[in-house]
């Protein structure tokens, strides 16, 4: 019997094939180049989901003489096959800029090899951004730079992601950018790896600065370094092929002998910390708002109401009144230096060309002052004394920074998903010292984040495994909870793979490190969460959209409310008695446009999506759903149909033996050792199921054969009671064979051994039937052109998938089951399942054909598969969920990853999806409602009715509170709980 053709050969972490269909047929995936077609791979820039990959796929596909054109997303290339005499380059390339992409054909000379200058992505954090226009501003420049290929900026995070070509543009040379557009920006961490952030203890003097600098200048390999005096902090950017980052540490604390002791900052705690410096910085900013403001207010509304106090405030003090002289003194601190801020972003955002929330609170300020200091002046040249309204700006100022400073603190929750998974990595391990020989001589206390590939590792009982890692000594249980979700302890001996963040429970292990920094599982499903968080759902769009138009809207606004109320006045269209007391129409107008200028808040549009977003994102992490991006997110809401791959997605993907029938009178062991010495050159996971059964039989018939159990658990399993097999040969999707003794072996289905003229009489045809229907494989054995016996192979559905099923139906959602299985085993499964619509003996690429059939109809399909056979199929669907036990959570093709391998999370991601939208559009509507109500009322449309005026203060406030209670909105998606699967098959929706 042959295994199927791998589409990329890969194994999965148990050593098992991840292609675990039962005896279909299978064809190769690469296309056979036929005389003279070509084959090129063009560069595309400019996409940013599988939506655009699909439309530029459409696009090419649509071409006459394209035979066929795979889009890869993440990695910005097409893969083109077609006729050179119908369609050429330039046509491929002018189809895919037609479809609104850059592309770049890839030179045939590089296209087979890696280009040695690949692409780097690089986190940078972007300070100073306060509204959806920021965003659009920093990601336009940004992508204007020469050699950026992608830029994607989050508001919540302020945390950009850039993708550049490292031979044209530099990390400074973004960071440069960014602070030239006015905001703050430094790098937080890239893919080259080449950069480390150190904290320096045992610094007392600037002759330990000297001695610290000329270390760092005589250690070949540091390309540029720079130390903070005050945070202690030193960064240092280094060539990963010449120093070592636990190199450099230890060249620096030898160098100062000992003086020195370093010690690694993660960058993402970093960020953490730069979080609470940022919300630290808005409070002090507010209170010392409100400790000047508030005199002020006293000065105008109390204190007229305590004669002594009056008293003094009206005592003339040169050309102006003393309360004159103290709220002009007291709201110009307020305004030009703790209100600088505005100023600072309102001239960033007006210079780039766009408008944010800055421009209107630095405009309504700046009004009431100006206007405040002109009435003064006004009143000391000509007499006439007109109200000031210094209260207002000074009280605007304090409430748009009580809105700021929460609006910190709540995004600041938000990202509890990503600080949660850092915490888990322990911050020091015990790194072994080894001699020459390989014997472990001593132990050393280094920092996790030092850890280099081939490091041996101790880990302590109770203490937490460092990195990804092989156990080379000694046997435990591992807690790995927190990262597959499964809460059962596994066990771990010899040559088992650990994960870095797991906790080990009982006994110690000697680890050797594999896999550190970024390519760990708990740095990917980290990345995995911080791109989701950082990428944008599509009715984003909506919102920069209204953003980019919201402030000039406002702004023109404010000015036919100001030119209306005053020639409404001066033209009698209403009395002078609803002007306050001492004030003039000019005022009175002026005071209506203030209003609305303050009042407008694109701010909550801004939040309303990102927020949601980021707190679904990781509240998915938590109950170890991990979603890839926005717009997946919001394509799962309106699934239609999801598509069940049945090996290993349905079942539990470990084939057992249930059934081996003899038809001759050969003896069980002899036919049974025969089958197995055939399979044991193949790694289909029947084969080894078929091994496995064989193993057994022999070990309980024949006890002698095995003199040690331990040989169990050894290589060679099977050494010592296998014949010897030759001229082996697998033939996909029907079997195998090979000769022993002389006379040929076939293990397969029917047709091997109808095309190798071996009939099959009608009793083992029933026989075979049988088993098909009662949901088992049946697998042929012949021997020397005689059938001698059948093997019927069975995978245990999983405990959960027929409750899943029921699930989805309750929730409108139709199953449906694809396999490369025969139609009797995969119509058994499907009625024990409840599933109705069936498609069996299909191949991987007739998968993603399947997904395309419901499609056609604008149905929204999500694929469940294991992410390997199955990846041709979660590309082509609208949402890919990848079924993976975390030691496999980089899957390109899947929008989704279920961590724990359980099928009750397709419900989750689902259900999650749903709730998290019905959020972000109540946020649009809240949003939305507030700007339609408020600014008439501030405005003054219904002041004519019920007299009703919104005070610019009072505006502000609204304005402040509308942001913070989208956000607020957003975060009780923490609450979330997964929908609960009883055992009666109904659903509930918490």
């Amino acid at each position: 019997m042959a295994p199927g053709v791998q589409l990329t050969g890969k194994t999965s972490p148990d050593g098992d094939l991840e292609d675990v269909r039962l005896l279909d047929e299978y064809e190769d995936e690469e296309v056979k180049l036929s005389e003279g077609m070509r084959r090129i791979q063009v560069r595309i820039t400019g996409m940013t989901c599988a939506a655009c990959s699909n439309s530029v796929e459409n696009a090419l596909i649509s071409l006459n003489g394209v035979v066929r054109a795979s889009v890869a997303l993440l990695q910005s290339k097409a893969d083109v096959v077609f006729h050179p005499s119908l369609v050429n380059d330039n046509d491929i390339k002018n189809a895919i800029e037609d479809a609104g992409f850059e592309a770049e054909i890839v030179p045939e000379t590089s296209s087979s090899k890696t280009n040695s200058h690949g692409n780097v992505v690089g986190q940078f954090t972007i300070g100073g951004m306060t509204c959806a226009a920021c965003v659009n501003s920093v990601e336009g420049i940004l992508r204007k730079l020469p050699g950026v290929k992608r830029a994607v900026v989050a508001l919540s995070t302020s945390l950009g992601e850039v993708e550049y070509d490292p031979t044209v543009i530099s990390k400074d040379d973004i960071v440069d950018a960014i602070e030239d557009a006015g905001f703050e920006g430094s790098l937080v961490q890239s893919s080259q790896q080449d950069k480390i952030i150190l904290v320096v203890n045992g610094i007392a003097s600037d002759f330990d600065v000297q001695l610290l600098e000329g270390i760092l200048c005589n250690l070949k390999g540091v390309r540029k370094f720079c130390f903070n005096k005050i945070s202690r902090e030193l960064e240092v950017l280094f060539d990963p092929m010449v120093l070592g980052s636990r190199l450099l540490v230890d060249e620096i604390e030898g160098g100062s002998s000992g003086k020195f002791n370093l010690r690694v900052r993660n960058p993402y705690t970093r960020m953490t910390s730069k979080d609470l410096e940022e919300s630290s910085k808005m409070f002090r900013l507010f209170t010392a708002s409100l400790f000047l403001s508030v005199p002020v207010i006293i000065m105008r509304f109390v204190c007229p109401s305590i004669p002594i106090l009056y008293a003094l405030l009206l005592r003339q003090c040169g050309p102006f009144q003393m309360g004159d002289w103290l709220k002009w003194a007291l709201v110009s601190v307020v305004q030009f230096v703790i209100g600088k801020r505005f100023y600072v972003a309102a001239w960033r955002a007006l210079r780039n060309g766009s408008t944010n929330m800055d421009v209107l609170v630095a405009l309504g300020t700046s009004a009431s002052y100006f206007y405040s200091v002109y009435a003064l002046l006004y009143g000391a040249v000509t007499g006439f004394w007109s109200p000031t309204y210094f209260e207002t700006s000074a009280m605007l100022i304090t409430f748009v920074l009580l809105g700021k400073y929460l609006e910190t603190l709540a995004k600041g929750k938000t990202s509890d998903a990503i600080k949660k998974l850092v915490e888990l990595t322990p911050a020091t391990a015990l790194l072994l010292l080894q001699d020459k020989a390989g014997k472990v001589i001593g132990e050393r206390e280094i920092d996790s984040l030092l850890i280099q590939p081939g490091d041996m590792l101790k880990v302590l009982p109770g203490a937490k495994v460092p990195v990804d890692g092989m156990v080379v000594w000694g046997s435990s249980y591992v807690n790995e909870s927190m990262v597959t979700g499964e809460s059962e302890p596994v066990s771990k001996a010899v040559n088992a793979a650990v994960i870095g963040g797991t906790i080990n429970l009982n006994g110690s292990l000697h680890i050797q490190a594999t896999k550190i920094g970024s390519d760990t599982v708990l740095s990917q499903i980290i990345s995995l969460v911080e791109t989701a968080q950082m990428s944008k759902a599509p009715i984003q769009k909506f919102a920069d959209y209204v953003a980019s138009i919201f402030v000039p809207t406002v702004v023109a606004f404010s000015l036919l409310t100001l030119i209306g109320w005053y020639i409404g006045g001066v033209s009698g269209f209403y009395p002078v008695e609803w002007l306050p007391e001492n004030s003039n129409y000019f005022v009175f107008a002026l005071m209506f446009a203030i209003s609305v200028v303050v009042i407008a808040c694109p701010c909550a549009l801004g939040l309303a999506t990102p927020t949601a977003v980021m707190v679904a994102t990781g509240v998915g992490a938590n109950h170890g759903v991990l979603i890839k991006g926005g717009d997946a997110l919001e394509r799962a809401q309106m699934v239609n149909y999801v598509v069940f791959d049945k090996t290993g997605t349905l079942t539990q993907g470990k084939a057992t033996v249930t059934t081996a029938k003899v038809f001759t009178e050969m003896d069980r062991g002899e036919f049974l050792t025969l089958v197995a010495s055939a399979e044991a050159s193949s790694e289909h996971p029947l084969a080894k199921a078929i091994m496995e059964y064989a193993r057994h039989f022999h070990f309980f018939e024949d006890p002698s054969a095995i003199t040690d159990i331990q040989y169990l658990e050894k290589e060679p399993k099977y050494s010592g009671w296998l014949l010897e097999a030759f001229e082996f040969t697998a033939l996909p999707g029907r079997g195998v064979q090979c000769l022993i003794n002389g006379k040929r072996v076939l293990v397969g289905n029917r047709s091997l051994l109808t095309e190798n003229g071996v009939a099959i009489p009608t009793d083992t045809e029933n026989f075979m039937v049988e088993l098909e229907e009662s949901a088992k494989t049946g697998i042929l054995v012949a021997y020397d052109a005689v059938l001698i016996g059948i093997l019927g192979v069975a995978d245990p559905l999983k405990r959960e998938a027929a409750v899943v099923v029921e699930g989805l139906m309750k929730m409108g959602v139709k199953p449906v089951m694809v396999t490369g299985d025969n139609w009797r085993t995969a119509h058994a499964v499907a009625k024990e399942l409840g599933i109705h619509d069936v498609r069996a003996e299909v191949m991987p690429a007739g998968k993603a054909d399947v997904i395309r059939s419901f499609q056609k109809d604008g149905s929204i399909v999500a694929m469940v598969g294991d992410g390997i056979n199955d990846s041709p199929a979660l590309a082509a669907a609208d949402v890919g969920m990848a079924i993976g036990g975390g030691t496999d959570i980089a899957i390109e093709a899947a929008d989704y990853v279920l961590m724990r391998n359980n099928l009750e999370d397709v419900i989750t991601a689902i259900d999650l999806s749903r709730k998290t939208f019905n959020r972000i559009r109540l946020n649009y509507v809240f949003a939305m409602a507030y700007n339609v109500i408020a600014i008439p009322i501030a405005a003054g449309v219904f002041f004519p009715l019920v007299k009703l005026k919104l005070p610019p203060w009072a505006a502000g406030t609204c304005m402040a509170l509308s942001s913070v209670s989208v956000v607020c909105s957003s975060l009780l998606l923490r609450r979330y709980k997964r929908p609960r699967l009883t055992t009666i098959l109904e659903i509930t929706i918490e």
